[in-house]
């Protein structure tokens, strides 16, 4: 029976396989095509933009940007608004036609840049350039493999242009990978070398956005972040962009309307800049899979601003908020006119709204960020010399639904007390409330923040690589033990591999996009390993 759809990018995907009749995360075969097609368009897009350079002419921005958000719109839990997909898939192929009139030379384009929709239908024309339209499985496992990347990158690179941070390098590596992806004659040898050369720029991404959120709103430093409720109104905030926060917080200063953060905003708390606007009240519920319950239970109006929307309830549905790359149909999408967005529909929704529902109680201690790490490298590396911290482990990445998922929270509970975990992410939320105890007045859990913040824990790394005289990354007392579930933990992957860490262990299933062969070559060559039973996890990484 032929696919409705075929879709394998996230953690749960059925039967770690694919899903064939309707996501796992409630993405309909119609959005997935559509998806599908907008990708294949901005492949085409990014044929043309690297052919003008290459011609010594000038992308603009606005096309950087536009390349970046078709990227960004089909991570997982992102957009189910297929309307709104068609959208930017018709801009794109109008954009693409304007360039293609300023190329001097459109000799051996690929299809893709060429293709102008007209008449064609475009449910019939998505099922022709879908993952399974590649029949080699290793070369389709390598093409999806750096495409995931680069939508992780593309998150990264969305959020940096939003506080004015801009790489044209970034940008014109973005493109002119997505183009080599089009490539039929790129082999096994060359599309690994292209998967690397992605976690290289992944770091460089990375660096960006952590100079882009920093300048914006201070270091990140140490802070206990209230759980509870307040007794007045609130909004709740969810996703990861820091720059709808600010102007949500600006723009409900006074109104007697709190703000309070779920899943990954909590980091918000620990930048400097945010702590001066006393009615951002805290951080309310868990990571994004619990979100049905915890908005329910919130009562007012929830602003959506990344990834991570959960198809919602009819209970709650009307106070769901979209913007930036998100999308539900029949949510209100706040859109962003001349660098702006009104979120006045939401006050005055607050505003009739009972206060939320306490969900708990207590605090959540984080903001170990690079610089804050830094400050105490002293203590950290005597800690370490003494033998009082045996070894650190990194246990980023995601949260997620599945039940197989309570192994991290097992594993941080059975973990030897002389260890210390490195997080960042949402994968917190299994073990950040569990209170761990401290090392010699070491939180035993060290917080860098979103998954965005994963750049904190490479410069960690390298920073005790450096304090303790080391050559090799590999010989520090650092384990790795991380979980994924969508595409930003695929660039985080692939620039761990760039900067040479080996012996991952990657859960709760390896990706189901990994065809044997490729797995095979990720364990052979970097030691890539799944999870088994905590135990003998905890013997083979701590030792």
């Amino acid at each position: 029976m032929e696919n409705k759809m075929f879709c394998f990018q996230c953690q749960e995907t059925a039967g770690c396989k694919g899903c064939t009749v309707m996501g796992v995360c409630g993405k309909t075969p119609e959005v997935a095509g559509m998806q599908d097609l907008l990708i294949y368009v901005t492949k085409g897009l990014s044929a043309v933009t690297s052919r003008l350079r290459a011609e010594g002419q000038e992308v603009a921005r606005e096309v950087n940007h536009l390349v970046t958000g078709n990227l960004f719109v089909t991570i997982t839990n992102a957009n189910f608004d297929g309307e709104a997909i068609k959208g930017r898939l018709e801009e794109t192929l109008q954009v693409k036609a304007e360039l293609l009139e300023k190329l001097a030379d459109r000799d051996k384009l690929p299809e893709a840049a060429l293709w102008t929709a007209g008449t064609t239908d475009l449910a019939a024309k998505a099922k022709t350039v879908g993952i399974l339209a590649e029949n080699n499985e290793d070369i389709r496992s390598l093409k999806e493999l750096i495409t995931y990347g680069l939508k992780g990158l593309a998150a990264y690179l969305h959020h940096a242009n939003v506080l004015g941070q801009e790489d044209e390098s970034l940008d014109a590596f973005q493109q002119e990978t997505l183009a080599a992806l089009l490539d039929k004659e790129l082999d096994g040898e060359a599309l690994t070398a292209l998967a690397l050369k992605t976690g290289e720029w992944g770091v460089k991404g990375m660096a960006l956005l952590d100079k882009a959120n920093t300048s914006a709103y201070g270091n990140p430093e140490i802070t206990k972040v209230e759980l509870g409720v307040r007794n007045k109104p609130g909004i709740l905030i969810s996703g990861h962009d820091l720059r709808d926060l600010e102007m949500l917080l600006e723009q409900t200063e006074g109104t007697g309307v709190e703000v309070y953060t779920h899943g990954e905003m909590l980091p918000a708390h620990y930048y400097p800049k945010f702590k001066k606007y006393r009615h951002f009240a805290g951080n309310y519920g868990n990571a994004w899979w619990k979100q049905k319950e915890e908005f329910e239970a919130f009562n007012g109006p929830i602003l959506m601003t990344t990834n991570c929307i959960v198809p919602p309830k009819d209970s709650y549905k009307a106070r769901l908020f979209t913007t930036g790359a998100v999308g539900f149909p029949g949510c209100v999408h706040i859109e962003e006119k001349q660098g702006r967005k009104d979120f006045a529909p939401l006050i005055e929704l607050a505003k009739q709204c009972q206060p939320p529902k306490e969900l708990e109680q207590g605090q959540i201690v984080g903001g170990f960020a690079h610089e804050q790490v830094f400050a105490l490298a002293d203590k950290v590396v005597e800690a370490v010399k003494s033998g009082a911290v045996k070894k650190f482990v990194v246990m980023a990445g995601c949260d997620g639904r599945m039940k197989s998922r309570s192994y991290y929270e097992d594993f941080a509970k059975a973990l030897p007390q002389d260890t210390i975990i490195l997080t960042a992410g949402c994968a917190k939320y299994k073990y950040i409330k569990l209170n761990l105890g401290e090392i010699g007045g070491i939180p035993r859990v060290l917080d860098a923040g979103q998954c965005n913040d994963s750049y904190s824990l490479a410069l960690i790394a390298l920073k005790l690589k450096e304090a303790l005289g080391m050559v090799d990354i590999n010989e520090l007392p650092i384990a790795y033990n991380i979980s994924w579930y969508e595409q930003k933990a695929v660039i985080v992957l692939l620039a761990l591999l760039h900067l040479g860490v080996k012996n991952i262990h990657l859960g709760p299933t390896l990706p189901a996009f990994l065809s044997p062969n490729v797995a095979k070559v990720l364990v052979e060559n970097f030691g890539i390993g799944g999870i088994g039973k905590v135990e003998d996890d905890i013997k083979a990484l701590i030792g």
